[in-house]
Formats: structure tokens, C-alpha cells, sequence
């Protein structure tokens, strides 16, 4: 105890009372204690709200009121200062009561003495001393960046801070009804089992430990236990201290990837330069005996012969072009070239369970590119495509041009109005999880099973585009395959043949509903229409597209609407409009045009599908149509 004077609030009704009490406080040896005495309920608690003593004595009957309700509501309003609960005669239920209320001391009036008194402050004070320390070593815990807690030699969690909270994310509450072994997957509680041999044997260990959080992420820890004789009432507990290591451990995994792929890089080059050195003058050859043989069966085997070397030759090009990389100059090209050779390799070399299907524009639009590069975003996208469907399915390659207008740029924020050639490769397979589709581009993530993918795929296709001024637009859905749109700018040259100037059907005042969950659509459409004479209300989901075709419906000429979107999506929608009027014209939009939808879409009565983004010529071009 130190030597600052204890300040002491005597709660009792009786003056007598008090008086004693002042008189055994004169007798303390030890303790120097400065009482003050309130007699009312009322009162006391006015005086404990000002927080201005470090202990209340409390007679248990104050009138009546009870000491054991004054307690309660001090407790609740805050108030964290020892309490002892004094009583006229001794009765073990109001004893137990207090101290299950907060009460650190029960003392009979009758068998009370200075000596008595003073060691029951004593202790009371020195107790609250103990448990500022025990919180304030709390705090620090949880303050702490690595996840500590506290088990039982029966696994049961004592302990639980604010870092594990954060790791794991169980509260403290739940944590404390788990055990250990709840946060390690089935398949590795042997580690656990090996882990607390050790730690019986040695009184501590180190290791790491592969461990999974509440929502069934799987993290990696470096995890380190001690031994401790004694937490709270148990006489042995274990002290775990663990640091996510997780993050950690991928990056060594992604620098032992990359110096893999470097290695298979150089080895590919070595092979690729030897095999065309076999394959030279084969093809040489062949072509020499072409014109020199005269027998009629070996002239029938030359040609196989010529044809299998230029085969030979044209997948060693496919390893050229992943061993250079990013190497290479740009040059004008002809995508055509590129995806007729893209298709050949396909044919050749992916499972013939896989149909292949390829739609070139004739009049496909140039572009500036290195053509290493360009083969090697096509081929990855292919790969991907083949892998996402292992039981078959069909891939399909389109390439086309696309005169992209004001407003369509304004609809994807990496486009710029002018020419582009899109190529698309779609696929029928198990498509991306939403969760995941943000992330698909990052360097190193892959959902292939480990070392069946770098992760680096994606991530070379979309710097590659970038570099080349373009950008991809990525639709997929669980089940039902992804669609992957490369736009690369286009090149205004001869080569070019230009689109026949196209009359932009003007309006009539007729009023179009837009409804889109996009604000940025729903925006520039609007806009767009209004320039050509058309009035347009908008709905951002489907509720408010009903409540605006209800009031507007003598107005409304044509509905425009997205076929997903929240609250109520489009095929919803479509069908209620549809039991308002059946005669409403309709106009599907989507950034994803799976066939289902699609038909359900047409089923209902719909008269066109517009894919987003879309042109002002589209959009226009389409009303026109459906208004005819």
C-alpha cells in the first residue's frame, strides 16, 4: 500500500453506526482512511455519480431500500470502485447474492472490529490495484499484432485477444466456447498432435501450422507454444502466440513460380532453336526431292512429309513466342492472319472432345501490334478456355470491328472513341466465381490446382492489351462459361475499308423508359436519346420501373431495360409490364448475353437484345426496328 490517504463513503441509515465506524477507523495501524458518511439511497447515489471516493461501505438495509440495489446501479452506470456490503446479522443467501453482484467483501456488523475493517479495505483496495494491472496487461495483449490466446490441457480456449479476433474471425465470446482443434482443417490435426507431444515433453514448441478462419479461408501461421503452470483456475494451461504467415509463404511460392517459368522460358528457347535446326533441313530437303523424283508413290509421300515439317515448324514458333515474351516490334497486322494460325494450332494439339468454332469479319480492321505478342494473348485465352472445360465443350472465336462512339466510351472508362477490332473467345465452361472475377488479372492468382498454373496467364494478356492501347471486358457466370472481348485500337489506313455512313433515325418525342441499376448508363443513354429527339424517364431498378410505366404508361412508347439488376431483376420486370400491358415494347440490354435469359427474354414478348456497352447507332438502329 502507498501512503496516499484512502477516501471511504460510509452508506449507512443508522448515525449510530457511523459513529462507530469513524471510531475504528482512528484505530487503523496501517491503512490512513478518510471517511465521509451519507444515511439515504437518494443521497448515496448523487455522491457515488461524482466518482470522488476509492471505496463504499454499504449497509444492506437502508430503509427501504436495499445496499444490494444501490450496488447494481453503480455497477451499471459504471462506477468501478470496491464495494463492501455490511449487514446487521449474518445471512449466507444475501452473502452469496453480494458477490455474485460485484460486492468484494460481506462483513457482519456484529462480529466487526477495527482490525477486521481495515484488513477487508486493505484487500478491497489492493484488489482493484491487482485488476488495473490485469487490464492493463489485457490491453497491451490486444494491442498486440500477432494473435494470442490462452488453451486448457483439454483444448479448451481461456483466452482470446483482439489480434486472434482479427485472424480468425471469431469474437471472444465464441472463441471461448471453441477448442484449439476447431481452427485446423480435419486434414491437419495430426499437426496439432505432434505440436502438444512436444510441448508436454519440452514445455514448449515452434512450428508452423496450417490453420482455417470462421468463413473457411485457409491461412498459414508460424506458431509458437509455452507451457504456463497456472491461468485462471486451471493448474497448467497453454500460452499460443501465433503471426499470419500467409501472405508471406505465397510470395516465396510466387518467386519459386517465377523462377520456374524463367527456367522454362530459357529451356524452351534451347529446345525451339534445336528443333529448327532438325526441322530445316528436312523441310529443305523435301522440297528439293519434290522436284526431282519422278516415281509416282514417293511423289504421293513427299507432300505428307512437307506438310508435317511445316507443321513441326508451327508449334516450334508457339514455344518462340512464349520464351521471347514482351519482345518484339510493332508492326501493321492483319488479325485475320493471326487467328486463322491460332486456329490451325487448336485443331492439332486441344482434346478433340472440344468443338471450335471461328467467325473473321471480312473486312476486319488493321491494327499496330508486335504479332508475338497478340499470338500470346490469344493462346492464353485459349488455354484458359480449354482447361475451364475438361469434359468437352465448345470454343468460339470472333473478330470483328467496332466504331466506338462518345457514347459507348463514356460507358467503359478505359475506352476512347474510334476504331477498334474486337476479337472475343467465348466458352461453354465452368465460368468464374463472382467472388473471384475482380481479381483474375492480379499477378500469380490462379484457381487451377497447384503446379498446373503459373498464374501468370491473365496477367501477361492484360498488360500485353494495355500496352497495345486496348482493353478487355470479361463476362462470366457459374456454369455457364466466360466470355473474354480483347478491343485493340484499329489503324486508320488504306487497308481500311470504311463503314457506309449509316442515317441515325431521328425521334418524334416519343417517351423511351430506361431502366439500368447504373447510373452512368441510365445517364449517357438518356442523353444520348434526348440528342435525337426522343424524351426519356429512368428507373434504377425494377420497383421503380413499374411505378413509372403505371404513371406514364399512355406516354411510354418503348421500354429499355436490363435483363440483371437488384430488388427486381429485368425478367421480372419484363413479365410484370408485360401483365400491365401486353402490347408494351420491350428492349433487352445486358453486358452478358447468356442464351437462357436471352430466350426466357424473348419468350415474354421481348422485341430485340442490345448487348452492352452499345453505340448511339445501335441503340438507335434498334428502336427504329422494334417502333417499325
Amino acid at each position: 500500500m502507498n501512503d496516499r490517504i484512502i477516501k471511504v463513503l460510509l452508506i449507512d441509515d443508522d448515525e449510530d453506526d457511523y459513529i462507530l465506524t469513524r471510531d475504528w477507523f482512528k484505530g487503523f495501524q496501517v491503512t490512513g482512511c478518510e471517511l465521509e458518511w451519507v444515511e439515504s439511497y437518494q443521497l448515496a447515489r448523487e455522491v457515488i455519480a461524482r466518482h470522488q471516493h476509492d471505496i463504499y461501505l454499504v449497509d444492506y438495509c437502508l430503509g427501504a431500500d436495499n445496499g444490494l440495489e444501490l450496488l447494481r446501479e453503480a455497477i451499471d452506470k459504471g462506477c468501478n470502485c470496491p464495494f463492501i456490503l455490511l449487514t446487521g446479522q449474518g445471512d449466507q443467501e444475501i452473502d452469496l447474492e453480494a458477490m455474485k453482484t460485484g460486492a468484494v467483501d460481506y462483513l457482519e456488523k456484529s462480529q466487526l472490529t477495527a482490525p477486521l475493517l481495515e484488513r477487508s479495505i486493505r484487500y478491497a483496495i489492493e484488489r482493484k490495484q491487482t485488476e488495473q494491472k490485469i487490464r492493463q496487461q489485457a490491453a497491451l495483449l490486444d494491442v498486440a499484432t500477432d494473435a494470442i490466446f490462452v488453451g486448457d490441457l483439454d483444448d479448451q480456449i481461456l483466452f482470446w485477444n483482439k489480434a486472434a479476433e482479427r485472424l480468425y474471425g471469431w469474437s471472444k465470446e465464441d472463441a471461448l466456447t471453441k477448442k484449439i482443434r476447431h481452427l485446423s482443417p480435419e486434414k491437419k490435426l495430426f499437426q496439432l498432435s505432434e505440436a502438444f507431444k512436444i510441448l508436454i515433453k519440452n514445455g514448449s514448441w515452434e512450428g508452423e501450422l496450417e490453420q482455417i478462419t470462421k468463413c473457411g479461408k485457409e491461412i498459414i501461421v508460424e506458431s509458437r507454444w509455452t507451457l504456463v503452470p497456472a491461468f485462471g483456475n486451471k493448474p497448467q494451461s497453454i500460452l499460443v502466440v501465433n503471426t499470419d504467415i500467409t501472405q508471406k509463404k505465397q510470395l516465396e511460392q510466387q518467386f519459386l513460380r517465377a523462377q520456374r517459368l524463367e527456367s522454362i522460358g530459357t529451356l524452351a528457347s534451347g529446345i525451339a532453336h534445336d528443333l529448327n535446326n532438325v526441322l530445316a533441313p528436312i523441310l529443305m530437303t523435301a522440297q528439293i526431292l519434290e522436284t526431282q523424283v519422278k516415281d509416282e508413290r514417293s511423289r504421293r509421300l513427299i507432300p505428307i512429309l512437307i506438310c508435317n515439317a511445316k507443321r513441326g515448324a508451327n508449334l516450334v514458333k508457339q514455344v518462340l513466342s512464349f520464351a521471347r515474351g514482351l519482345d518484339g516490334d510493332r508492326t501493321l497486322l492483319q488479325l485475320k492472319h493471326l487467328l486463322i494460325e491460332i486456329q490451325q494450332i487448336i485443331k492439332e494439339t486441344f482434346p478433340k472432345n472440344l468443338e471450335v468454332n471461328t467467325q473473321i469479319s471480312q473486312n476486319l480492321w488493321t491494327v499496330s501490334g508486335d504479332a508475338t505478342q497478340l499470338h500470346q494473348v490469344l493462346m492464353n485465352l485459349c488455354i484458359n478456355a480449354r482447361d475451364a472445360m475438361p469434359n468437352g465443350g465448345t470454343l468460339t472465336i470472333t473478330a470483328e470491328n467496332l466504331l466506338v462512339d462518345d457514347n459507348y466510351a463514356q460507358m467503359h472508362i478505359d475506352a476512347q472513341a474510334g476504331p477498334y477490332a474486337v476479337i472475343t473467345v467465348t466458352d461453354t465452361g465452368i465460368g468464374i466465381k463472382s467472388t473471384i472475377i475482380d481479381r483474375i488479372f492480379e499477378p500469380f492468382f490462379t484457381t487451377k490446382e497447384f503446379g498446373q498454373g503459373t498464374g501468370l496467364g491473365l496477367s501477361t494478356v492484360l498488360g500485353i492489351v494495355k500496352s497495345h492501347g486496348g482493353f478487355i471486358n470479361v463476362y462470366s457466370e457459374e456454369k455457364k462459361g466466360s466470355q473474354f472481348k480483347v478491343y485493340l485500337p484499329a489503324q486508320d489506313t488504306n487497308e481500311i475499308i470504311e463503314e457506309p455512313e449509316i442515317f441515325l433515325h431521328q425521334g418524334n418525342g416519343e417517351m423511351i423508359l430506361v431502366v439500368d441499376d447504373e447510373a452512368a448508363i441510365c445517364d449517357i443513354t438518356k442523353t444520348s436519346l434526348e440528342s435525337y429527339n426522343y424524351t426519356v424517364i429512368t428507373a434504377r431498378d425494377g420497383i421503380e420501373a413499374i411505378a413509372l410505366y403505371v404513371e406514364h404508361r399512355d406516354k411510354i412508347a418503348l421500354v429499355l431495360t436490363d435483363i440483371v439488376m437488384p430488388s427486381m431483376d429485368g425478367l421480372t420486370s419484363i413479365r410484370t409490364l408485360k401483365k400491365i400491358n401486353p402490347h408494351v415494347k420491350i428492349i433487352a440490354v445486358s453486358g452478358l448475353a447468356p442464351s437462357d435469359k436471352v430466350n426466357a427474354a424473348y419468350d415474354m414478348g421481348v422485341k430485340a437484345f442490345l448487348c452492352k456497352p452499345y453505340t448511339t447507332t445501335q441503340l438507335l438502329q434498334t428502336i427504329s426496328t422494334v417502333n417499325r
